[in-house]
């Protein structure tokens, strides 16, 4: 199994080019899964204050045979706490919750535009980075005109947006104008989450011809694409694999397979961030 390559984000930041999900990790049994990931070898853990489990994921972190100065924690800020003051609490909130000094990054979960709150969400993102709190920070579910937004009121721009982003939705005009604004695509859902990718026909064909999983050739798909995988998974034997995608290269024509299987509507549960809110 090769080493996980690193990413530099736009500020300098060097992160892994695959993630830990931890969305329904929680207590006792998300820490055991947590903390074996990270024995595994993933060091970029993904969690947010709505997933309830910030507390698992800085206890899996102390109880892990890894320092903190080697791991990068990434955390969200949810919808109701957009206003500058509330954004301010919640992130302190968030560090004593995972018993952390700091996060190394810290994102914006959605844009709620009905709310029209982000751009004092991101000031405080941006102060807290300055106090040391946050080393780095972006977004989540974020379209051009809403990061232009951020980009125009702050001069600061988003170093990630993280979108959902696999075979059935591939994002392909959000990529491009990530990437021309040297913004780093990560990928939420990467392997769909409960749809019906990983049964694939065209996409097992490919595995077979590379003795890998399908699981391994949708998320080296996602690194081809320069996109940041955070797949989660609870048995040791998946978070193994799943990170075992450094040893082949799909071909253009394969890449050109797995990028035509998009659909318009493709997302998963019809999260829209122009019109769905989170809150």
């Amino acid at each position: 199994m090769g080493k996980i390559k690193e990413v530099e984000l736009n500020d300098g930041l060097k992160i892994p080019s695959v993630g830990f999900g931890t969305y329904k990790l929680n207590g006792t049994h998300g820490v055991e899964v947590i903390k074996s990931a990270i024995d595994m070898g993933y060091r970029l853990i993904d969690t947010a204050f709505n997933y309830e489990n910030e507390g698992a994921v800085g206890e899996a972190v102390r109880q892990s045979s890894v320092s903190r100065d080697k791991l990068l924690i990434t955390s969200k800020l949810p919808g109701r706490h957009h206003s500058y003051k509330q954004a301010i609490a919640t992130i302190q909130e968030s560090l004593f919750r995972a018993g952390l000094d700091y996060y190394d990054l810290y994102l914006i979960h959605w844009p709620n535009p009905r709310m029209n709150l982000y751009v004092e969400a991101w000031q405080a993102l941006i102060e807290l980075k300055k106090q040391g709190l946050i080393r780095s920070i972006g977004v989540c579910n974020f379209v051009p005109e809403y990061i232009e937004q951020l980009i125009k009121e702050t001069g600061i721009v988003p170093s990630i947006n993280q979108i959902e982003l696999h075979p059935y939705f591939n994002q392909r005009e959000e990529r491009i104008w990530d990437a021309e604004h040297k913004i780093t695509t990560e990928s939420w859902s990467p392997l769909g989450r409960g749809n019906s990718i990983l049964k694939e026909k065209s996409i097992d064909k490919i595995a077979k011809s590379h003795k890998k999983t399908v699981s391994q050739v949708i998320l080296r798909w996602h690194l081809q694409l320069g996109a940041i995988p955070i797949p989660k998974a609870s048995s040791g034997q998946h978070q193994c694999e799943n990170i075992d995608i450094f040893d082949f290269e799909l071909s253009e024509e394969e890449m050109k397979i797995i990028c035509e299987l998009t659909r318009e509507s493709g997302r998963n549960n019809n999260q829209d961030p122009r019109t769905y809110e989170e809150f």
